[in-house]
C-alpha cells in the first residue's frame, strides 16, 4: 500500500514526539514541498552522547514498526555522532550536537518551511483560554468606560451652557426690578397732594 504525503506528515510528526520524549533537542521537521526526489519530510534531531544516539534511534525504530513502518535504509549504525534513517518519504537526522553544528545542517533547509510537531497539554490550552478571557475583559471594560466618560463631558458641557446663558438673563431681570422700584413709591407721593387741594376748595 503507497503512503500518501499527508500520512507522512503524522508519521513525521510521530518520530519528532518521539525523539523529545527522549529528551533530545532542537527537534524539527522540514517540508521538501515537492522540492526533493529522496522524501517529502525531513527531520532533524539534536542529542547530547552517544548513549542518548542509541536510545532515540531505538524509539523511533520500535515505536514505528508496531505501526507498520520500517526503515528501508539506515546509515551510521557504528557511528557515535550521526545516524540516518530512511522510511521512503521521511528521512530522519540524529546529530550529537557539535557534529549538527559542525555541518551547518540547518542552512541547508533554511528555504524550507518549518511544520508545527509539539502537542499542547491541557494546562497550556487552560492557560491560553484564561488570557483570552482576561483579555476580552478588560477590552469590554475599556469599551464600556469610554462612553461614560464622553456622556460625562458633554452633560458638564451642556450644564456651564445653560448656566452661561441664564447668568445674563438673571441680570437683566435685576435690572428692571431695580427700575420699577422708584416708580412705584413715586406713586402715594402724588395722591397725598391731590387730598391736600380738595380740602382747600
Amino acid at each position: 500500500m503507497k503512503t500518501n504525503k499527508n500520512e507522512f506528515k503524522n508519521i513525521a510528526i510521530t518520530v519528532a514526539r518521539l525523539a523529545d520524549a527522549k529528551k533530545a533537542e532542537g527537534v524539527a521537521i522540514y517540508d521538501m514541498a515537492g522540492r526533493s526526489e529522496l522524501a517529502d519530510y525531513v527531520v532533524v534531531v539534536t542529542v547530547d552522547n552517544p548513549t542518548q544516539l542509541d536510545a532515540v534511534d531505538d524509539e523511533i525504530s520500535i515505536n514505528l514498526k508496531k505501526e507498520g513502518f520500517y526503515a528501508i535504509y539506515r546509515d551510521g549504525m557504528k557511528s557515535k555522532n550521526w545516524k540516518v534513517l530512511d522510511y521512503g518519504g521521511i528521512i530522519v537526522h540524529i546529530f550529537e550536537k557539535q557534529a549538527r553544528e559542525f555541518y551547518s545542517f540547518d542552512k541547508v533547509y533554511a528555504g524550507y518551511s518549518a511544520i508545527k510537531w509539539e502537542e499542547k497539554t491541557a494546562a497550556q490550552t487552560q492557560q491560553r483560554g484564561s488570557k483570552t478571557a482576561r483579555q476580552q475583559d478588560s477590552a469590554a471594560v475599556t469599551v464600556a468606560r469610554k462612553p461614560v466618560q464622553k456622556k460625562a463631558t458633554a452633560a458638564s458641557a451642556k450644564s456651564k451652557k445653560t448656566a452661561a446663558k441664564k447668568a445674563p438673563a438673571k441680570k437683566a431681570a435685576a435690572k428692571k426690578a431695580a427700575k420699577k422700584a422708584p416708580a412705584r413709591k413715586a406713586a402715594p407721593k402724588k395722591t397725598a397732594k391731590k387730598k391736600v387741594s380738595k380740602k382747600k376748595r
